[in-house]
């Protein structure tokens, strides 16, 4: 067995990077060729149905079928000019992954061949709904299920296959996927949004919410990977012994990426850019071989089918590179676990960021109206935000190493903090600083100026400038979970906002005064929620328990907080989910944990008897060989010198 390992640990030391050749040097030059975009609709459909679909789009309203059957033929001509051969519709059914079943364009005609892709084909297509997970929803007698057309989310060719984004629901309409919740959520986020923010300027007539993540992974090589069947089956290590150099000297972070490990990156991002994901940012992370990618801010539904795409580009690159990526929060013990962190903010439709304070956030009425409603929906939804991150990977994870506690706060800076206190106490001195800059006496060293405030990566929801980082998310998940409780918490937060802000006015209050006032008493009654300090502190854990604050330490108590009647009324009431649907997803995710959690056990013992214990019995009989030698040794010894031995 040494001999294999040492065998596999020289071939994985002798590879050499796999050189990846760009398109061109700039990616501007090759970014989006695989998306059936705005540019590429312009040139392949007619002006007046374009402008139909865009219009659509925009507006939020439905496409009759003759617009979608030029569109499907549009698509089909761009597809087949690109040398694809297969369509299919892409979902994300309650899997985790993404599924797909390729159909070709082909139909025949009087006995000839002909390419044929018609609106029919790109609206609705209809999967097998009793074979994914659907909390008792579908059944094998009652199997039938639809996929439908999200035009939001542009199509895209993946090798030689037209992929066409889609929600997933049963034959009775419930939703059985992560997009059909999600777009509901951001629906319902606009419909408060908008009113609200109509009380500042008239003209907003749409609120998107945005999303940036960033993806944390492991690479390990092939052929070690191989080697280990819980990476395999279960993508962590069971067992396992600590190494003498892990990431105590905190060399990796921000290192020099290895070579291999570069040319890796290279070549996912290349095919990123090709499928319009717009790839910002890669690095070392802090554990030995963990690493990050990060894009630029998306509205939220693209982001998130670009997420769940790219963790599937990276898979399929790996392999070319002979390595294995690892998605699962805490793959290796006593190191970095790997987190998602979604970076949320909300936007008008003109691209006017509600969550930005500008230089005078003191008197900036529509950034804190905003800003304090969502830290009042997280205060009072703070059980189901934290269900929605709830998982068997993230249980390892949360609480250590630079991931955020199960405790949720939030976090918003010293200088936020004084603004809010100022304005709820209506004393001066809330005015938060203009920015100052370090003096570092090094004189060709050009300024550098100070945020307001410093970042807290204990937080599990931190404001960092004019976002909130939702920290607490899986590396492995999908973001449209975290994503779509957050925008409905918030939605109904507004909801209510604007019902208390209306009701005052008709008593003859200023709009202004009723704002600040509903504001005042927002500020006092979401007090608790916010946390400036170490979210890892003992004390902490104490001073959350005084507040109220829930500590829910595992999946299963974490996900009761989904069915519980007020997450019911709220989702209800926002038209995001029914009560069956609701106790369906309970169903489904305390399944996954369960599943998940017994395999992990199968693995642990079928290691331990063919892997450990023989291991073990064969060092153990290496000892007792070693032990007669020595016995036979001094024997013989002993009996030479004349000296009488006894057994």
């Amino acid at each position: 067995m040494n001999s294999l390992r040492f065998k596999a640990l020289q071939e994985a030391i002798a590879r050499q990077p796999i050189d990846v050749e760009l398109p061109s040097n700039r990616v501007s030059d090759f970014f989006g060729i695989n998306v059936f975009s705005y540019d590429v609709m312009q040139k392949y459909l007619s002006e007046s149905v374009f402008k139909t679909l865009k219009a659509a789009i925009d507006s939020n309203t439905s496409i009759d079928r003759p617009t979608a059957d030029e569109v499907a033929i549009a698509m089909k001509t761009w597809a087949l000019d690109k040398g694809v051969t297969h369509y299919t519709h892409w979902f994300q059914p309650l899997t985790g992954a993404t599924a797909e079943k390729h159909d070709v364009f082909l139909d025949v005609v009087d006995g000839k061949a002909i390419e044929r892709f018609g609106g029919g084909q790109l609206v609705q297509q209809e999967p097998d709904a009793s074979s994914f997970p659907s909390g008792g929803i579908r059944s094998t007698f009652e199997a039938r299920g639809y996929t439908g057309w999200d035009p939001s989310s542009p199509a895209f060719i993946f090798g030689k296959t037209l992929c066409i984004p889609t929600i997933y629901i049963s034959y009775t309409g419930e939703a059985l996927d992560y997009k059909t919740p999600l777009l509901k959520a951001l629906n319902a986020l606009n419909k408060a949004a908008v009113p609200v923010c109509n009380y500042f300027d008239k003209n907003v007539k749409k609120v998107i919410a945005t999303l940036g993540w960033e993806q944390e992974y492991f690479l390990v090589d092939e052929i070690l990977f191989s080697a280990r069947p819980d990476l395999v089956h279960s993508g962590r290590a069971l067992f396992g012994a600590n190494p003498a150099k892990g990431q105590q000297l905190e060399d990796h972070y921000f290192g020099s990426i290895p070579e291999r490990v570069n040319e890796f990156m290279r070549d996912f991002e290349t095919e990123s850019y090709k499928l319009g994901i717009p790839i910002k940012t890669r690095h070392n992370e802090v554990a030995p071989n963990q690493y990050e990618v990060a894009p630029i801010f998306e509205e939220a539904n693209i982001a998130v089918d670009h997420n769940q795409l790219l963790m599937d580009l990276m898979d399929k690159v790996a392999r070319r590179h002979h390595l294995r990526v690892l998605f699962y929060e805490k793959p290796f013990a006593g190191v970095n676990g790997s987190g998602k962190h979604n970076n949320w903010s909300m936007a008008t439709g003109s691209g006017k960021n509600l969550l930005s304070p500008g230089k005078t956030p003191e008197t900036n009425l529509q950034f804190l109206t905003f800003f304090v409603n969502t830290i009042k929906a997280v205060y009072d939804n703070a059980d189901i935000l934290r269900a929605s991150i709830a998982s068997a990977g993230n249980e390892h994870r949360l609480g250590a190493n630079e991931a955020p506690p199960a405790i949720i706060s939030v976090f918003i800076g010293e200088q936020l903090t004084k603004v809010l206190d100022g304005f709820e106490k209506k004393v001066k001195g809330g005015k938060s600083s203009e920015k100052k800059s370090i003096k570092l006496d090094i004189g060709h060293i050009p300024e550098l100026t100070l945020d307001n405030t410093d970042r807290n990566r204990t937080s599990p929801f931190a404001f960092t400038g004019n976002k909130f980082e939702f920290r607490a998310v899986g590396s492995s998940a999908n973001c449209a979970q975290a994503m779509l409780v957050l925008n409905a918490i918030v939605a109904d937060q507004l909801t209510k906002f604007k019902a208390e802000v209306d009701g005052l006015i008709k008593k003859s209050t200023s709009t202004e005064d009723a704002i600040i006032q509903t504001l005042r008493s927002y500020i006092t009654a979401s007090a608790n929620i916010r946390f400036e300090g170490n979210n890892y502190s003992k004390e902490w854990v104490k001073e959350a328990a005084k507040r109220g604050l829930p500590n829910i330490q595992t999946t299963p108590e974490a996900l009761e907080a989904f069915v519980t009647n007020k997450a019911i009324k709220l989702f209800e009431t926002q038209s995001i989910f029914s009560k069956g649907e609701q106790e369906a997803r309970h169903e489904i995710q305390a399944e996954i944990y369960t599943k998940k959690i017994q395999i992990e056990s199968r693995i642990m013992a079928d290691m331990a008897l063919t892997q450990i214990i023989p291991a073990a019995l064969k060092y153990q009989n290496l000892l007792i060989t070693n032990v007669k030698g020595i016995k036979d040794i001094f024997t013989t010894s002993r009996s030479l010198a004349g000296v009488e031995v006894k057994s």
